[in-house]
């Protein structure tokens, strides 16, 4: 795989979890004060992570490097940290939901 299908493909993947992080905040906004400042810091978390992970592709996309199969491996890395981020983060929000 090319560098460029790679961005494309990593770009895609992130305006998937932009979107599944839209709908937890928007979910979140219906909360009660004190649960969304309990749950601020998750969905923090995941803002950050997804911010790492758009410099990373941009960066792929804008030096074009010969060897960027480090880069891919850390990406994908986070990928997997975004992932676990936004279940513990939705998890959270549903116990909230539900009274717990």
């Amino acid at each position: 795989m090319e560098v460029k299908d790679y961005c494309k493909s990593v770009d895609a993947e992130l305006v998937t979890w932009k979107a599944k992080l839209y709908d937890v905040m928007s979910k979140m906004d219906k909360l009660p004060t004190g649960d969304k400042q309990r749950m601020f810091e998750e969905i923090n978390g995941l803002h950050i992570v997804m911010a790492e992970l758009e410099d990373r592709v941009e960066k792929l996309r804008t030096e074009c490097p010969l060897e960027w199969k480090p880069e891919q491996e850390t990406i994908q890395a986070r990928l997997a940290d975004l992932s676990g981020r936004y279940n513990e983060a939705a998890g959270i929000f549903f116990d909230y939901s539900r009274g717990g």
